[in-house]
């Protein structure tokens, strides 16, 4: 069973990024990539800028890593319903062990997030959420209203009411001006 939702802990930080964006401790981070998957800012684009900035690397989890995983040893109907259960076991499981986990997001809607966020919360991890931004002409007509939607609750900081304690949004030139994303503990002043 899943905690009940933290109060707000709401953080919003925009303008221009430091060399590093460093989160102290260990954490649950979740990239949301606004866009059509078949214009430019893909989920390989999105892959390629968090293998860029992210320190550790294996804290990187998608969907689409756990489906690529999944071909050809699970048959093409069970594979999605396969994919989402292990990517909520490997979540679990690091966040349980204390180690940092950040998801390649496909969606963003506030049901789809919810459960990592209450995961992370159960486990006792911070959560962060980093909003990569992409141009209005970008993202499908479809999904305009629940993209919309998400950057409002952003503006308005109500994402700490989800139980994120930190968002960080990146948008235009800040996103290749980032140079390094650091999840560790703070230094100790002995």
């Amino acid at each position: 069973m899943l905690p009940p939702r933290h109060s707000s802990f709401s953080r919003h930080a925009a303008g221009r990024p430091v060399a590093a964006a460093r989160f102290w401790m260990p954490a649950l981070a979740r990239w949301v990539r606004l866009a059509d998957p078949s214009a430019c800012p893909s989920p390989a684009e999105r892959d390629r800028f968090a293998q860029r900035v992210l320190e550790d690397k294996s804290a990187l989890f998608s969907l689409d890593k756990v489906r690529a995983l999944l071909a050809g040893r699970v048959a093409d109907d069970d594979v999605e319903a396969r994919a989402r259960q292990l990517l909520d076991a490997a979540v679990a499981k690091r966040l349980q062990e204390g180690e940092s986990v950040v998801l390649a997001a496909e969606g963003v809607t506030a049901e789809g997030r919810e459960m990592f966020v209450r995961m992370a919360a159960a486990a006792e991890r911070p959560r962060h959420l980093i909003l990569l931004e992409v141009p209005r002409d970008q993202v499908r007509e479809e999904d305009r209203a629940t993209v919309n939607e998400l950057r409002r609750a952003l503006d308005a900081g109500e994402l700490g009411g989800e139980g994120f304690q930190t968002v960080l949004r990146l948008g235009g030139a800040s996103v290749s001006e980032l140079k390094r994303i650091v999840f560790r503990s703070p230094p100790r002043d002995d």
